[in-house]
């Protein structure tokens, strides 16, 4: 029994150390973990509630931010949806696609290389989201005047993508 217990141990220890990894950077799991983070920023949940952002949303309820990384192609996207929920921009949904076609007046797809999402993730200068958005290290789709308007929480959310494990040795 007990050489049996002995045994057992390593593969148990390999199981629940291979559960414990960080998600890779931008899959599902990051998106998810994500979402629970943006929902924690006051920056976000206050500074992009009712009509400063989430309010537009083309009547869904809901507005869509898919993200991936450059190396890993556009069909390694994910995606955040947004809800206006008591008078908080709450992130209501993250991980895989959900939702097939953007409508680039409410929604957004960005892309970054790996290097630029780490500038960006942690806030290095030109890598806030104004130069991020100018000198092409964020590559973005959608409405680029409502983005503009809230460049503040904007560059909360890009900081936010460093702020999230994720394992950035292979893609998703």
């Amino acid at each position: 029994m007990i050489r049996r217990i002995a045994l057992a141990l390593p593969a148990l220890a390999l199981t629940v150390s291979a559960g414990a990894q960080a998600a890779t950077f931008m899959d599902a799991d990051w998106a998810a973990s994500a979402c629970q983070a943006w929902n924690g920023a006051g920056a976000l949940t206050a500074g992009l509630a009712g009509e400063n952002w989430a309010a537009n949303n083309a009547g869904r309820g809901y507005k869509v931010i898919q993200l991936y990384r450059t190396q890993c192609g556009e069909d390694s996207r994910v995606e955040l949806q947004i809800s206006d929920k008591d008078g908080k921009a709450m992130c209501t949904y993250g991980g895989a696609v959900k939702t097939t076609t953007l409508d680039p007046k409410v929604d957004y797809l960005m892309n970054a290389t790996d290097e630029d999402w780490v500038c960006m993730g942690e806030g290095r200068l030109g890598c806030g989201a104004m130069g991020a958005m100018t000198t092409g290290k964020l590559k973005f789709k959608g409405p680029k005047m409502e983005a503009m308007g809230v460049m503040g929480p904007f560059d909360t959310f890009l900081q936010l993508t460093g702020k999230v494990p994720g394992d950035k040795s292979a893609c998703p």
